[in-house]
């Protein structure tokens, strides 16, 4: 069975920080990325690593305070998030590429929450 699993999201203060994980089982993936989707607004993208050789792209909003990460062992993704501010609240959702250049799988979502 294929899925994705994600983990480590819950409640911070404004500037603390989080590490989500995303344990990839039933196949190898070969790019990942972490999207998240705030109340009432459009799920968006955060970043994404390329399994092989770990190139990393990021979205405006977290550039230089996240940092994506893999350990290609584990088949897990990682999110470590710093400085967080109270507009990261969002439920936060893992996604791979299977080799089909598209999204096509996804987590169940993890929920991160900032306090002001």
């Amino acid at each position: 069975q294929v899925q994705l699993v994600e983990s480590g999201g819950g409640l911070v203060p404004a500037g603390g920080s989080l590490r989500l994980s995303c344990a990839a089982s039933g196949r190898v993936f070969r790019r990942m990325a972490w999207f998240r989707q705030a109340p009432g607004a459009e799920r968006e993208y955060v970043a994404r690593i390329i399994l092989s050789g770990g190139v990393t792209y990021y979205a405006d909003s977290g550039r230089d305070r996240f940092t994506i990460s893999r350990d290609n062992a584990k088949n897990t993704v990682y999110l470590q998030m710093n400085s967080l501010k109270p507009e990261d609240t969002a439920v936060y959702y893992c996604a791979a590429d299977s080799g089909l250049g598209k999204w096509d799988t996804w987590g169940q979502g993890t929920q991160v929450t900032v306090s002001a």
